[in-house]
């Protein structure tokens, strides 16, 4: 487990922090810090109420709640979302409406999942060619039946 600062700001007051709903859940849920309408067809950048100091090493990934998605067409965009550790500014979800009705966004309502990851840096070698494979430059769907 790791420690992550988290500053609230003070629009989040009273707001749950970001929390495992579950034992073994993967993400913890979090909530809106404002209440909104997204009309179908719209997104917005929906404010938390917090910032965070994510340790060198690490990121945070933001990702849609299912349930959200299913009954309602309310995604997030940019998913998984990637908050950087030297990232110092609220941190906001970027909601979608993709459903056919107007969606209330509650301040206090669950919207997105955080779930912190590692992060593995690499550097690139430039090659003449590459290793071959089965596949080799098939892509989008080549390796389907």
């Amino acid at each position: 487990m790791i420690e992550i600062a988290l500053k609230r700001l003070p629009h989040g007051e009273g707001l749950p922090l970001p929390a495992y709903a579950s034992t073994d859940a993967a993400g913890m849920d979090v909530v809106s810090a404002e209440s909104l309408t997204l009309a179908p067809g719209e997104r917005q950048a929906v404010a938390t109420g917090f910032a965070l100091a994510i340790p060198e090493g690490y990121e945070v990934q933001v990702r849609p709640r299912s349930g959200l998605a299913l009954k309602h067409g309310v995604t997030c965009l940019n998913t998984p979302g990637t908050i950087d550790a030297d990232y110092r500014g609220e941190v906001k979800v970027i909601l979608a409406n993709l459903g056919s009705e107007p969606f209330e966004v509650v301040r206090g309502e669950r919207i997105a999942q955080l779930v912190p990851q590692r992060v593995l840096r690499a550097g690139f070698n430039v090659v003449d060619s590459l290793d071959p494979t089965a596949r080799g430059a098939g892509g989008f769907g080549s390796t389907g039946r």
